[in-house]
């Protein structure tokens, strides 16, 4: 169910989206690096993401991660939740999402972006609905179209999940498939 009180133009733009892209660290992930003393990574996931971008998959909307950092966390996540479009140590975001719409064959107005932090201004400039998440820094979460309510980490990715499939009237036929 979208907002009420959700603006058309949002609305509009996610009618269109057929490639969510999401970066990884303050976006999937409360944004926090984890190190155990043996020196591996931890991360954690919030599941209601995970669900909304199995959703998305299962309504024909491509579901991409972009991010600067390279996480074999990150790898294993996505791989269990069938995300095929990942590109991580990406030091140029925007040229990576340039070459991903070209490969699927898609206009920048097909897409969508969540970011956190400065690295995701470029390729948040050239999606036609670019997101922040609640806690994002100040300048991305002004050059936003929309912003979640929740924070990085904590389901906002799930939110833009909900955004995009009642955006494009697929509120309905979700429900049934858990209503069973």
């Amino acid at each position: 169910m979208l907002p009420d009180d959700l603006p058309a133009d949002i609305k509009d733009r996610a009618a269109r989206v057929k490639l969510a892209v999401f970066d990884v660290d303050g976006v999937l992930t409360d944004g926090k690096l984890v190190y155990a003393a043996d020196g591996h990574e931890s991360k954690a996931f919030h599941v209601h993401d995970g669900l909304g971008f199995r959703r998305l998959l299962a309504n024909g909307i491509e579901v991409a991660v972009i991010t600067a950092r390279m996480s074999r966390i990150v790898t294993e996540r996505m791989a269990e939740l069938g995300v095929a479009h990942v590109y991580q140590d990406q030091k140029d975001k925007r040229a990576c999402l340039a070459q991903l719409l070209q490969a699927l064959r898609l206009v920048p107005e097909q897409a969508a972006y969540t970011g956190d932090d400065l690295p995701d201004l470029a390729p948040m400039r050239e999606v036609g609905l670019a997101i922040a998440v609640a806690n994002a820094h100040p300048w991305v979460r002004e050059r936003a179209h929309w912003r979640t309510r929740h924070a990085g980490g904590d389901g906002a990715a799930r939110e833009v999940c909900d955004l995009l499939l009642a955006a494009q009237g697929k509120v309905a036929s979700e429900l049934a498939t858990f209503l069973r």
